[in-house]
């Protein structure tokens, strides 16, 4: 069998089911080995299906929780899920630190979920640079909802809006991180805003702050306003239940409302301009800067700075235009 055939014959089993090519190619793809990049081609044109859900917030806010929780919930309606749960990196193996979610492996046995996690390798943002291609293994292999939980790192978690048609942002009562997220632009990618754990004192203060400042968003008449669902302790399974219902209602009306109004485009937009300039860095940028590195000259344009014999702007311009055509 070729490569070429190899990779349409991967590209088959992912789009049935696989879960083990498709969890060799995204190791693959998080090992930037570059046959993955050729199946990637062959499953992309069936791709674009899922309803994408980001889930961000600050450590400690309960999103594993809240995911896990949020794959019963679809699962009860006969949805299948795909769970990429990004986490810090291990400093010895470059792997996901906490591995694949201890708290999701109860749907472990269902074939109808897929959960893999990604670890981000220094990737700003708490996001890896390898889940807009792990995203779309997933489309490809037909699942419904794509939940992406990020690592939570703050400022830089915008970057979730960029993979996702519905973003949840979750806030915890009395962890001083209503400010943070007001400074971090959480503000502005927010489709629903969960406040958990809201039993804790300072709900309703954070509750209070979160609508004063949807208000002065000055939302207009035929515009989305985030809603914000209220969820107590997990340990008190009917109200918990209730709410995620709740939750859940609200993510369905999301997306169908950025379908009625066309706004789901725009998002798909953003979300392709995105991937072009990840993936034009990654063919354009990356040879070149792992071609510096190896031949030492990256190091020797450190020095250069250090000592002041030049400047950034110009040692990049020299480079780009040795490389690259039609640079002035």
């Amino acid at each position: 069998m070729t490569p070429k055939q190899e990779d349409i014959e991967k590209a088959k089993r992912i789009r049935k089911g696989d879960v083990r090519t498709a969890s060799r190619l995204i190791r693959n793809i998080e090992d930037q080995i570059p046959e993955a990049k050729t199946t990637i081609k062959h499953i992309f044109p069936h791709t674009g299906k899922a309803h994408i859900i980001g889930i961000t917030g600050p450590p400690g806010a309960g999103k594993s929780t809240l995911a896990d929780a949020l794959i019963g919930s679809f699962r009860e309606k006969n949805k299948t899920v795909g769970v990429l749960a990004v986490d810090p990196t291990s400093p010895f193996t470059g792997g996901a630190l906490l591995g694949d979610r201890i708290r999701m492996q109860r749907h472990a046995e269902d074939h109808g979920v897929f959960v893999r996690s990604l670890a981000t390798r220094g990737a700003l943002g708490g996001l890896s640079k390898a889940v807009g291609d792990a995203v779309h293994v997933l489309d490809a292999m037909g699942k419904d909802i794509i939940i992406i939980e990020t690592v939570g790192t703050g400022q830089q978690e915008v970057e979730i809006i960029n993979h996702s048609h519905t973003v949840i942002v979750v806030l915890v009562p009395g962890m001083g991180d209503e400010i943070q997220a007001i400074k971090a632009g959480i503000m502005e990618i927010a489709d629903i805003f969960v406040i958990n754990k809201a039993d804790r004192d300072g709900s309703r203060q954070l509750y209070a702050e979160l609508m004063a400042m949807l208000d002065m968003a000055n939302i207009s008449s035929d515009g989305w306003r985030p809603p914000i669902i209220r969820i107590e302790n997990v340990f008190e399974p009917i109200s918990f239940q209730k709410k995620l219902e709740e939750l859940s209602g609200k993510i369905e009306g999301h997306f169908q409302y950025l379908m009625d109004s066309q706004l789901l485009g725009d998002r798909l937009r953003r979300k392709s301009m995105m991937e072009i300039n990840e993936a034009l860095r990654a063919s354009i940028l990356e040879p070149v800067l792992k071609e510096l590195a190896e031949n030492g000259e990256l190091e020797m344009m450190a020095e250069k700075l250090i000592q002041k014999k030049s400047d950034p702007y110009s040692l990049a311009e020299e480079i780009a235009g040795r490389y690259l055509k039609n640079v002035p």
